[in-house]
């Protein structure tokens, strides 16, 4: 079985799901961890100081408006979340260099691709929570991903 469907099975009254919007990328399918957000619009500068900052192991999740006009991250700012041993990023929006995400060892969650640049204003805000693919993401809460979905949990739940 897989960690959602497990999860599911054990933890059901303490997860939501988010609406399968996503594409996923990287070679890193499953990945779990605790949640840190950056709420941007077409504009990646806060989202390459995320992957800078927070801690290894966790979850970027970037709401980037469901833009689909630039994408939010490229196959640089994925080699910084796989250095930093990040444990994926969750973006709505687009990425970029999506042939070179894939063959890398990162979990990434996109809504699709574009291969236009972002633009570098440095605009939006961090660490706030997020509304979008029905759900609200925490910073704090816990995000559990992989082929079956994604779901959230307010707490870290104990994996069998």
């Amino acid at each position: 079985m897989g960690l959602t469907a497990d999860i599911c099975d054990v933890h059901k009254d303490k997860v939501v799901l988010a609406d399968p919007l996503f594409q996923c990328y990287g070679q890193k399918k499953t990945f779990y961890g605790p949640i840190h957000t950056v709420k941007v619009y077409e504009d990646n500068v806060l989202v390459k100081k995320a992957l800078e900052e927070i801690p290894a192991g966790s979850v970027l999740v970037v709401d980037g408006g469901a833009s689909m006009r630039v994408a939010l991250m490229g196959d640089n700012l994925a080699a910084i979340a796989q250095n930093r041993k990040l444990a994926g990023v969750i973006i709505n929006g687009a990425i970029r260099d999506s042939g070179d995400i894939n063959a890398m060892p990162v979990g990434v969650r996109a809504l699709g691709t574009c291969p236009f640049k972002s633009m570098k204003k440095g605009e939006g805000e961090t660490n706030i929570p997020l509304l979008f693919a029905n759900v609200e993401w925490k910073p704090g809460a816990w995000a559990y991903v992989d082929e079956d979905g994604i779901l959230l949990s307010d707490t870290k739940l104990p994996l069998e």
